[in-house]
Parts: C-alpha cells; sequence; structure tokens
C-alpha cells in the first residue's frame, strides 16, 4: 500500500471514544506518504469529555500531521474550487454528520469539506460511529450506500445486546479503504464483525 504524492482531508466530529482508535489511523496514513489535511468539527474543537480535553486532541493532531487545522466553514470551501484533495475521509463520522450529509446540509467545516470534495467528484470516505445507524438513522445509511464517491470504513455492531442499534466502523481498516476508494473501488466485505469474540 502507498499513499505518496496524495492530499488525503481527515475530518473527525464528535464521536469522543473512538477518537483513540481514529488517531493511529492518522499516523499511519502520514507513514504511507499521504500529506494529511485535519478537519475539525466544531464539537472536536471545544468539547471537553471523559475520553479527553478537546485542547489535548488538538495537540496529538497537529504533532500527527504538522498542518494547519481546518475549523471553519470558510476554510473548507476552497477544497472544491482549489481540488486541494485526492481523498476525503470522515473518522468517525457521527449519526449527526450522516444525516446531514445525506440531507446535503453543510453547517460546518467537515460537512463542508466533503460537499466540496463531491462537488469535485472524488471520494468521501465514512468511518463511522453511532448508536442509531439501525434506528432512525438507517434511512440516512440507504441513502448514503449507493451514493457516487461516497465509500465506508467496513463496519459493524459494536454491541449488539447493549446497543443492537449501534454500529462502528473497523478503525483499523481507514488507510486500505482511502487507497481502494481513491482508486474509484469499495473495499469488501463492507460489513463485518466489529468485535469477533461477540461471535459464538
Amino acid at each position: 500500500m502507498n499513499l505518496e504524492g496524495k492530499t488525503i482531508g481527515f475530518g473527525m466530529t464528535g464521536s469522543h471514544c473512538t477518537h483513540d482508535e481514529a488517531l493511529p489511523q492518522m499516523k499511519r496514513l502520514v507513514e504511507l506518504g499521504a500529506r494529511v489535511i485535519p478537519i475539525l468539527s466544531h464539537t472536536v474543537q471545544t468539547v471537553d469529555s471523559k475520553f479527553g480535553d478537546a485542547a489535548d486532541w488538538l495537540k496529538k493532531i497537529k504533532e500527527i500531521t504538522g498542518e494547519k487545522i481546518i475549523t471553519s466553514v470558510p476554510e473548507a470551501e476552497p477544497i472544491g474550487p482549489k481540488k486541494l484533495l485526492d481523498g476525503m475521509l470522515i473518522a468517525p463520522c457521527t449519526g449527526n454528520s450522516l444525516a446531514r450529509l445525506a440531507n446535503a446540509l453543510t453547517d460546518g467545516p467537515v460537512l463542508m469539506a466533503a460537499k466540496a470534495q463531491m462537488r469535485n467528484q472524488r471520494p468521501v470516505v465514512l468511518a463511522i460511529s453511532t448508536n442509531d445507524a439501525l434506528g432512525l438513522n438507517a434511512a440516512n445509511l440507504a441513502r448514503l450506500l449507493p451514493a457516487r464517491h461516497i465509500y465506508f470504513v467496513p463496519f459493524g455492531q459494536d454491541s449488539p445486546e447493549k446497543k443492537p442499534n449501534s454500529l462502528v466502523a473497523r478503525m483499523e481498516l481507514i488507510p486500505e479503504t482511502v487507497e481502494s476508494a481513491i482508486n474509484g473501488r469499495q473495499i469488501q466485505p463492507l460489513i463485518v464483525e466489529k468485535y469477533r469474540d461477540l461471535i459464538s
């Protein structure tokens, strides 16, 4: 696998519990030769949670990428006309962001970056992490699955007994999915066990 010379937008939204899984993949993309441009939702920029303070996440992201973080809609908008990205990733992609993308709402930097990327008919990769993907958000997931230029990191139920509507992407498959998406292919299989030890 080689992403040398590719520029990847790495959008992060507010599924704070999966940030620890997403950041090592950001580092892997850099190690594979990609230039990684971080794009953060307002929630990621400002919310302190039990999973870490916002300032600490921002510091880690800057250390990994060495790039200026895109933090606003105006900063994200030039991605379209300037064709800045070879691929755009949203990891984690919350149910809120999934719903907004499916309904063409661009009220934040991550969604604006995705819209700008799709304007150029270039790939947008979603690594979902949402408690209601098999609930009310299932309609939005279904709308995006066949959409042109939208690709998914393989996902599965992370806690079928306690959270039966929840789906989470296998974050460790981000680099492979991004490379396949840049080449116009959806990595397979798409639906996988999130945690194999749940399967008897």
